[in-house]
């Protein structure tokens, strides 16, 4: 698990990378919002559904707190964001930070080969990757040479996708 990847000079990300060699799936969130930067642990904003889709997916054996990050290890699970920059909104971040995370996020999946990486928001794969027609699911690009699917945001500032469809498109995501 290292701190620092994708950081100019070695600075310290305000939510660590969840990760190892040869997960199963990686996720990949947009940013850390305030809530999770100030707590240190990802998707801790409450309402996210994150943690309950993960569980409900069959992913992790109980429904995990954000606090236990750090146990979606032992299930083949791991989580990173594409932007350090908390924010409240994903809709506050430039084209130019999701570019620049694209290519750290890049360089991240080609360093640590997870099976999978499930970035978790089509509008900034989009915006990220250039795939402006993009839609939810397996892409054709492999993100650091990897299978890349984009999964809904599981946000609850995302209304389009209630926690059942979550759910089911995190099921998806394990490979057989």
């Amino acid at each position: 698990m290292d701190e620092a990847d994708g950081q100019p000079g070695g600075a310290a990300k305000p939510l660590r990378d969840v990760i190892a060699p040869g997960l199963d799936v990686l996720f990949c969130g947009i940013n850390p919002s305030p809530v999770s930067a100030a707590r240190g642990h990802h998707f801790a904003r409450p309402g996210n559904r994150f943690w309950p889709a993960l569980h409900l997916a069959g992913l992790t054996p109980r429904l995990l707190s954000p606090d236990e990050d750090l146990q979606l290890l032992d299930h083949g699970l791991g989580v990173t964001n594409m932007v350090d920059r908390p924010t409240r909104t994903a809709a506050e971040l430039t084209p130019d930070e999701l570019r620049e995370g694209a290519q750290a996020l890049e360089l991240l999946v080609a360093r640590y080969r997870p099976r999978r990486l499930a970035v978790l928001g089509v509008t900034a794969w989009r915006h990220a990757f250039g795939r402006p027609k993009a839609t939810l699911g397996e892409q054709p690009e492999r993100i650091g040479g990897v299978t890349t699917w984009v999964a809904p945001n599981p946000s609850g500032l995302n209304a389009h996708h209630q926690l059942p469809d979550l759910a089911r498109l995190y099921r998806e995501l394990r490979p057989a």
